[in-house]
């Protein structure tokens, strides 16, 4: 019998290999000397598809909009040594902050030129590891593929999160036996609850008389949206989803009674969480933005807390009960507790207090229709509302726009509010866009920034248009730092935050400085601004033309008045409400409760 053949192959085709045997089809990075022979690796396999970013921390945020796109995603990024990997950090971060696996691979300078401060060469591993899950070097050659195995092994167990490794020059060249014929991804780890511990949390959740759930981001990494869901209808029980956890319930369901919070909420929605006596909150942190201050937010209310992260229960606040549990494997169990308990009639009925819930929703409504020049922000809400369907993918970052986003737009599908929730780093959005239309060539895309936002990585629509990426980016613009000039006035001042001038190349705009359509137009997409809010429809109906005709980018300028309040508050029963309340539905027209 003759010998068994093992392949040789450099390190860099085996971790191109394991990557393509993990599902990876595709990539977002920008090549350096230091990561070549990873690339001289992707290239004539072309199974990966390679994006090619304008910047490094760009192609971290695609990455992520991949990853947040669909079940089982996982985004790559990739880059050289030194500045390659300094510039991922803000999208390693927020990656990690919202529980999303992306990951990171940098060049390396060879073995015997560290700690020789070689060009380009800095030890990145060491600076990424307070924000990854996973951090490493590979030293040896033959570890490569092992350390792809581990790294989405991790990646994937447990509560989610991004790795990053580095691989020296020498190592991604050096030749290793390896095969691939008989690798297997690593099981994957996720800690699933018991029949005992559902059994009480549903008792405890029976005995109180105004109980809430509180659906996290959890929810949506789990895929177990539809178990929520059924979980919520058998026990009559009302939503109260987080910022992250949007779209778990559909927002026209009759179970979903408003977001609670300090800014992205509504007013029902903190009205209603304080109505509460019982809270069962499922695969979310209990944020800050969400909570306010612990007091207001626990003061009469019992809570049970489920987390796949064991660290996370009791670390803003001791439950009364916690289970450490992946959600989905809580959620069937919980359905399956449910169905019997209903069965048997041990369920009480929350029709009275589901009402309760479902009048606020329909009453306590902000304004939206306004018929100002310039345009107040609210009304653009409004308008988008009216155009874009209930298919629609929203992607926002953080700001005014994004705070006023999530007070009136609605969310009906899961990972169709694509948000960086913790982290909220500025220029995320139109990366993150492009993300989710490489991870989904069909999906209704629309972002929303504003001009700040959009201005800090406006450099990847180049990236849109040379890869036929299309999407509908709205961006509203005040030229201001709006949420720090609002969150300025607690200080009596307005001071470094405007960003308006005179455009001497574009007089015709006034003092909102920057002439975004220009840009756009120059980055290779199309741009159309609005001053005339009648005229908003039509620029959207514009811009889906134009996306379909060219499948490039297109930007919905929107020239919004230089200053609004947006409401907000220091506490969910201390929010602030700057403008007129809406008296009737003619005020809000696109309110959720006409539609649910």
């Amino acid at each position: 019998m003759g010998a068994t053949n093992v392949a040789k192959m450099s390190a860099a085709q085996a971790a191109v290999l394991v990557m393509e045997k993990e599902g990876v089809t595709a990539a977002f990075g920008v090549p350096g000397a230091a990561i070549n022979p990873l690339y001289a690796a992707l290239k004539p396999r072309n199974v990966i598809r390679h994006f090619l970013a304008r910047h490094v921390e760009g192609a971290a945020h695609m990455a992520e909009g991949y990853t947040r796109a669909a079940p089982h995603n996982i985004g790559v990024c990739i880059g050289t040594s030194g500045p390659a990997g300094t510039d991922m950090i803000t999208g390693i971060y927020s990656a990690a902050a919202d529980s999303i696996p992306i990951l990171c691979i940098t060049g390396q300078a060879p073995r015997a030129r560290l700690y020789k401060e070689d060009f380009q060469a800095i030890e990145i591993a060491e600076i990424a590891k307070p924000v990854a899950k996973w951090a490493v070097m590979a030293r040896e050659p033959a570890l490569v593929p092992r350390l792809f195995q581990q790294a989405f092994h991790l990646m994937r167990s447990g509560r989610p999160g991004p790795v990053l490794i580095d691989l020296p020059f020498d190592v991604q060249m050096a030749e290793i036996e390896f095969d691939i014929d008989t690798y297997e991804p690593l099981p994957v780890y996720k800690p699933r609850a018991t029949r005992a511990q559902v059994e009480k949390a549903l008792a405890m959740l029976d005995e109180s008389e105004r109980p809430l759930i509180v659906a996290g981001g959890g929810i949506i990494n789990a895929n177990a949206s539809d178990l929520l869901v059924e979980f919520a209808e058998i026990t009559g029980v009302p939503v109260v989803p987080t910022l992250m956890g949007w779209g778990s319930i559909p927002d026209d369901h009759k179970l979903m009674v408003g977001m609670a919070g300090l800014q992205t909420a509504h007013r029902y929605g903190n009205a209603t969480m304080l109505a509460s006596d019982f809270v069962l909150g499922i695969g979310n942190r209990w944020a800050n933005r969400h909570t306010g201050s612990v007091d207001v937010y626990t003061k009469g209310r019992k809570f049970v807390h489920v987390d796949i992260e064991p660290t996370q229960i009791g670390r803003v606040f001791m439950p009364d009960y916690g289970i450490v549990s992946d959600a989905r494997a809580a959620l069937e169990l919980f359905v399956e507790v449910a169905k019997e308990w209903k069965g048997k009639k041990k369920l009480k009925d929350r029709a009275a207090w589901l009402n309760e819930c479902r009048e606020r929703k329909k009453t306590m409504l902000r304004r939206t229709h306004f018929d100002e020049v310039p345009i107040k922000p609210q009304r653009v809400y409004e308008e988008m509302n009216k155009v874009f369907g209930k298919n629609t993918c929203y992607v926002a970052t953080i700001g005014l726009s994004q705070i006023a986003a999530a007070q009136f737009l609605h969310v009906y599908k899961p990972r169709h509010w694509v948000n960086c929730g913790q982290a909220g780093p500025l220029g995320w959005t139109v990366p993150a866009a492009l993300g989710v239309r490489a991870a989904d060539p069909e999906r209704d895309i629309v972002a929303i920034s504003g001009d700040y936002d959009f201005q800090f990585m406006i450099e990847e629509l180049a990236v849109g248009a040379q890869f036929k990426l299309p999407y509908l980016q709205v961006l509203v613009n005040n030229s201001y730092l709006g949420l720090i000039r609002q969150s300025q006035r607690g200080f009596k001042m307005d001071y470094a935050v405007q960003l308006s001038f005179e455009n001497i190349n574009s007089p015709e705009i006034g003092a909102y400085g920057v002439d975004h359509v220009k840009v756009a137009e120059g980055l290779g997409c199309k741009a159309i601004r609005v001053t005339d809010p009648d005229k908003i429809r039509d620029a959207f109906k514009q811009a889906q033309v134009w996306m379909n005709e060219h499948r490039v980018p297109v930007v919905v300028e929107i020239i919004l008045e230089r200053a609004t309040n947006i409401s907000m508050g220091t506490e969910i029963d201390n929010i602030t409400e700057f403008e007129d309340l809406a008296k009737d539905f003619s005020d809000a027209p696109t309110a959720i409760a006409l539609l649910d």
